[in-house]
């Protein structure tokens, strides 16, 4: 059993050292921008050490250099750009140069509603796809979130706002593509549209509507008929664009709408 626990610490060892090199690389691949607070460090260079904000204009004031262009490039960018300063300028001879940010304001997106951990994240070079913020945000909340998320913000200068329905994104047609953010975005996922079952089923009460549920389907998720109840005596209750109430007789394979709400009416017989 020694071996077994042996074998198992030194797994869990190389699996926090992976996580860790993943961590890494997800920094150094972020994009600096206006506002964003870094700390520099030169190895072996206490005087170099700086920490700063990034100007609107993107630039940092960095002793030795000048006014140094950070916005727009990656962390490991900025690390050559400003090692590459000082070694042209004779400064250093092997400038070991390292940023770290210390607050991120600029290039970030909202993740809001039904996501297990709501909040801002920033874009990473190269990774600022809708499935890829939405992994980080933990997910939609299963059984709970809707399948259409909602991605707002300004593109060309204009109010935007875009419905991807995102189980398409993966779906082998290719019908939907995966959105590509940018920054100030915001993503909002809703509660999923629910439906309602009453009267004569095995269990009635709320239920979440499933893409193309019938009324067969909800039958079934409610654990169907009592033996007092009847397919007879379906009910379907709807309101319409005006807002007002219509009763409808279903077949079993009529497509429910979100908010129906369904009575099952007692047999007589």
């Amino acid at each position: 059993m020694k071996w077994m626990r042996g074998w198992l610490k030194g797994l869990f060892a190389l699996m926090l050292m992976v996580t860790g090199l993943a961590h890494a690389a997800s920094t150094n691949d972020y994009v600096l921008g206006a506002g964003d607070s870094i700390r520099i460090t030169v190895y072996q260079n206490q005087d170099l050490t700086l920490e700063t904000r990034i100007t609107d204009a993107g630039t940092i004031s960095y002793p030795l250099l000048g006014d140094v262009k950070l916005g727009g490039l990656t962390v490991t960018e900025a690390e050559k750009k400003l090692a590459t300063g000082l070694k042209d300028g004779n400064f250093l001879k092997q400038p070991q140069v390292s940023i770290l940010v210390l607050q991120v304001v600029a290039n970030q997106v909202s993740v809001l509603g039904q996501v297990n951990r709501p909040g801002r994240y920033p874009l990473q070079s190269g990774s600022n796809k809708l499935s890829e913020i939405l992994a980080q945000a933990g997910g939609i909340v299963a059984g709970v979130g809707s399948d259409i998320v909602v991605v707002s913000g300004k593109r060309d200068g204009k109010a935007f706002r875009k419905e991807i329905d995102f189980p398409k994104v993966f779906a082998a047609s290719g019908s939907e593509s995966d959105f590509q953010l940018e920054n100030g975005d915001a993503v909002w996922v809703d509660r999923a549209p629910m439906i309602y079952i009453y009267g004569e089923v095995q269990r009635p009460g709320p239920l979440r509507l499933e893409r193309d549920m019938t009324v067969l389907q909800a039958l079934a998720s409610a654990g169907g008929l009592t033996l007092r109840g009847t397919e007879r005596g379906i009910r379907v209750n709807r309101r319409d664009a005006a807002g007002h109430v219509q009763v409808l007789q279903p077949g079993l394979n009529d497509v429910l709408q979100p908010n129906d709400i369904i009575y099952i009416k007692e047999s007589l017989f």
